[in-house]
């Protein structure tokens, strides 16, 4: 798969997975970091396009993993 496809994708579904935890109640810290979250998502979508694709896709992953830890706990 092409670089920028996959994280076009990956931007996607972080996308999807927000609308998930937007349901959630959250307390302030974990508003924090889900705002966090939000900021490496901005830097990913910045990256790519600068077509710096490392840096983006680190950015995204990041991002996810942010989330995770409120979508699988």
């Amino acid at each position: 798969m092409d670089e920028k496809l996959r994280i076009e994708k990956d931007i996607k579904m972080f996308e999807e997975n927000l609308q998930k935890i937007n349901n959630k109640q959250l307390n302030e810290n974990s508003k924090k970091i889900i705002e966090l979250a939000k900021q490496y998502y901005q830097d990913s979508k910045y990256y790519l396009e600068k077509k710096d694709h490392f840096t983006a896709f680190g950015c995204i992953n990041y991002a996810h993993g942010l989330l995770d830890s409120f979508l699988k706990y």
